[in-house]
């Protein structure tokens, strides 16, 4: 969601005069053209007599009419898509694939990810192996990524995933933020120093995060906002309305986490106000925030974000609705975010919380649950959405000429309707 005029979408840029230079034997190798019953752009469903056209690497040259196409195009059943933006997963947590229990709720699961999370250095870095291969696989080209730690750091430097990594910080008592800010500020030197391997992606990217408005103090997120000055960040927000009742009136399920944690919030000063409305401004340094989850956002808290200018300027709202309904059944205010023309994006949480790092599944979930959604505009959630979020729509995104977003297909759908039987299969 911006705060400010969205400045148009670039063009398509249609091609439709490249028979001499599709057909000639000199291009002919460096040159692949795709077709399918649906072809979306990113942005919209084209009409289907379109080709698309790319070179080997996969950078778009341009799309224009079958008829001008020439031979050799490969004509694929399904839907082809860019690849999937994923805004939100925690990798460092792949280990804990069905470890915590469905409908355990909020409190529940945070204390058993926190007590429980500790494994064998190798147990963790198989884990998170495999599941940025399924992603991958699956048709996910870049992806926002939680980092409380250096682990992850193996794992991506040869990936051809594109990285954002948030590096996370928790800390309820301002006496600590100074050292909690080196500690991460320590941390994300080695990922901001890291030089990925030669098949990685072209994105490396990292800022710092507050964790969630329940777990960072007022002095901490202050400290965060001046070291992130025109950087993309993102934070848990309003997954459990015990954290607006905290903000409002101090009281709540969340004494029961600090009490977990052996954490006293002796010190926190309710502001009467809910907790995006009190934590939002702490952060208008920061580029662009990326809140997740918002399963308890209400409309005062998007009026709130849309009529206040001290605020950071770009506001994304990233839904992971598996996740939600893995820990506490619950779904995201999706009807809400679209009445107020909310900029919406996908995650998939962590493995922790969910049965599969999926863009696709957190799709079908969406199409079950809200069956009055079209396609298409969960597909843009999915690709150009998310690449402004994360600020990677200069290359990934849609398919406009000179952009490398990836090539997706799915398969076995009905029409413009996903399956339960609809797979993504990465084509480039």
């Amino acid at each position: 969601m911006s705060r400010q005029a969205n400045g148009g979408c670039r063009p398509l840029l249609c091609v439709t005069k490249l028979r001499r230079k599709i057909n000639s034997f000199d291009h002919y190798m460096d040159i692949r053209k795709f077709k399918a019953a649906y072809l979306f752009n990113g942005k919209e469903f084209l009409p289907s007599d379109l080709v698309l056209i790319t070179d080997n690497s996969g950078t778009i040259t341009g799309v224009t009419e079958d008829a001008n196409a020439g031979e050799n195009v490969e004509f694929f059943d399904g839907i082809i898509t860019p690849g999937f933006i994923n805004t939100h997963c925690h990798l460092e947590l792949s280990h804990m694939k069905g470890r915590i229990p469905v409908n355990t709720g909020l409190i529940e699961f945070l204390t058993r990810v926190i007590k429980e999370r500790s494994f064998k250095e190798e147990e963790i870095t198989s884990a998170m192996l495999q599941a940025a291969n399924e992603m991958y696989q699956s048709g996910i080209v870049a992806v926002g990524d939680i980092c409380n730690t250096r682990d992850s750091l193996r794992v991506k430097r040869n990936t051809n995933i594109n990285w954002h990594n948030f590096i996370e910080l928790i800390g309820f008592n301002g006496q600590d933020a100074p050292t909690r800010i080196a500690y991460c500020n320590f941390i994300m030197e080695e990922f901001t120093a890291s030089s990925p391997g030669e098949s990685a992606a072209s994105y490396f990217n990292t800022s710092l995060a507050p964790h969630a408005p329940y777990s960072v103090s007022h002095e901490l997120f202050n400290l965060i906002n001046d070291h992130s000055a025109g950087f993309v960040t993102t934070i848990h927000n309003q997954e459990s309305d015990a954290e607006n009742d905290f903000y409002r009136y101090k009281t709540g399920e969340l004494f029961n986490l600090y009490k977990n944690l052996n954490i006293d919030p002796g010190s926190f000063s309710p502001s009467g106000k809910s907790s995006l409305q009190t934590y939002l401004p702490w952060l208008k340094k920061t580029s662009g925030i990326i809140l997740v989850h918002n399963v308890f956002t209400r409309k005062d808290d998007i009026s709130f974000i849309r009529h206040h200018d001290d605020l950071p300027v770009e506001v994304y709202f990233c839904v992971c609705i598996n996740a939600n309904r893995y820990i506490q059944s619950t779904n995201p205010p999706l009807d809400l975010l679209r009445s107020q023309q909310c900029t919406i994006t996908l995650g998939t949480d962590s493995y922790a919380s969910n049965h599969q790092l999926s863009i696709l599944e957190e799709m079908k979930t969406i199409q079950r649950e809200f069956p009055g959604i079209a396609l298409a505009e969960i597909l843009s959630w999915a690709t150009i959405n998310g690449a402004r979020a994360l600020g990677m729509d200069e290359t990934l995104g849609s398919f406009d000429i000179g952009k490398k977003p990836g090539i997706v297909l799915i398969s076995n759908i009905a029409k413009q309707r996903l399956t339960g039987q609809s797979t993504a299969t990465r084509l480039l």
